[in-house]
């Protein structure tokens, strides 16, 4: 090999660079504290933490996924089930002793839900990015990521314009496990799919590495945190939504045509400022979180990838269907699969079979999209 074949990686921060981003966090943090109060504080540090841990230990919802499809590695798979799990563990108690003051990420279960989160799992193997995904890869200086995300978000608000629609097309009563007796058929539930993939797997892909366990057990311990500060399970989608809707106000548009945009609570949390949206705050912190491990890592060096004009294409529509898809299934994988299964809602198992099922459909499309070779 000669030197000039070699390919150099750009050199990381310095000691210096490092300390100024530190401070600047921080004062980034200080400043909605003192505007909107310790609360909000607090909650932009917790999605700072999310951002840092999905992007530092290199773990998400997406790719374990279609590792378990294409490879057969159940390892990330079981990693989530863990997490959720682990949740589970302290959300049942905390939501039986403080129903009045937390609540769970329940949902009722419909033809709209299931369609949703089917057509989601095909649209986020598209984009190799879910809700927190699609943030974290917009972070971390992702170009698919970045053009993904205000899509998502337009798709985000449409869905919810057009919610009410939806659900009048029939949906189940909202049912939610609770108490010990729910937390242990959550845990088995967790169990039986984690042996599902373990069968499935090959073999010694139940192993989990060390970075999955970090990941795991952090993010289940941020999870329950922004549960106890926030009084709700961590979510993605509506703050996505809620951008948009501010801007469509801002510019003199009127919500009042939208059910869901015109009840008094999302109206208020329209005309309200952003810094007092929680979902806001985490999404803001996960971006946030991403962006600074990456350039702790070794600064920003992506390269816009040479994909024909059908895949960059393919890319914005699949934003515009995750947004649109997530909000008629009540959640992407954090808000339905994730909070949802771990705060005892039934609406997040169904979610995770639909969503599982759309992904094997999403994989088969990328080579057709031009977003990869053809297997």
């Amino acid at each position: 090999m000669t030197p000039s074949s070699v390919v150099r990686r750009p050199a990381g921060p310095s000691a210096i660079s490092r300390s100024g981003i530190v401070l600047g966090t921080g004062l980034i943090i200080l400043t909605v504290a003192l505007f909107a109060g310790p609360r909000s504080g607090t909650i932009l540090m917790i999605g700072l933490g999310f951002g840092l841990t999905l992007e530092g230990f290199r773990f998400g919802f997406t790719g374990p996924w279609r590792r378990m499809i294409l490879e057969r590695d159940a390892s990330g798979l079981i990693a989530q089930f863990v997490s959720i799990g682990l949740v589970a563990l302290a959300a049942f108690p905390l939501l039986a002793a403080h129903g009045g003051e937390l609540k769970g990420a329940h949902a009722p279960i419909g033809i709209a839900m299931i369609g949703g989160a089917f057509l989601f799992g095909t649209a986020m193997q598209i984009v190799l990015g879910c809700g927190s995904g699609t943030l974290v890869n917009a972070g971390s200086g992702n170009p698919i990521g970045a053009l993904t995300l205000p899509f998502f978000a337009l798709g985000s608000f449409g869905g919810a314009y057009h919610l009410s629609w939806w659900t009048d097309l029939g949906s189940l009563p909202v049912v939610a496990l609770s108490g010990t007796r729910g937390l242990l058929i959550t845990l088995a539930g967790l169990a039986a799919l984690a042996g599902l993939a373990i069968l499935f797997g090959k073999s010694g892909s139940h192993r989990l590495p060390a970075r999955y366990w970090g990941a795991a057990i952090v993010l289940a311990g941020l999870a329950v945190l922004h549960l106890v500060v926030s009084g709700q399970p961590w979510g993605v989608v509506y703050g996505l939504g809620l951008w948009v809707a501010k801007g469509v106000v801002a510019a003199g548009g009127d919500l009042s045509g939208s059910t869901f945009w015109a009840a008094s609570a999302n109206a208020a949390q329209v005309k309200a400022s952003l810094l007092t949206d929680v979902t806001s705050l985490t999404n803001l912190g996960l971006i946030g979180g991403a962006a600074l491990m990456t350039w702790w890592r070794a600064g920003f060096s992506a390269a816009l990838p040479r994909l024909p004009l059908r895949a960059w294409m393919a890319v914005v529509l699949a934003g515009l269907v995750l947004g649109y898809t997530s909000r008629l299934a009540f959640g992407c994988n954090i808000g339905a699969f994730f909070s949802g299964i771990s705060t005892g809602s039934l609406h997040g198992w169904v979610w995770f079979i639909a969503a599982f099922a759309g992904s094997w459909l999403g994989i088969r499309l990328r080579p057709a999209l031009g977003l990869e070779a053809r297997r």
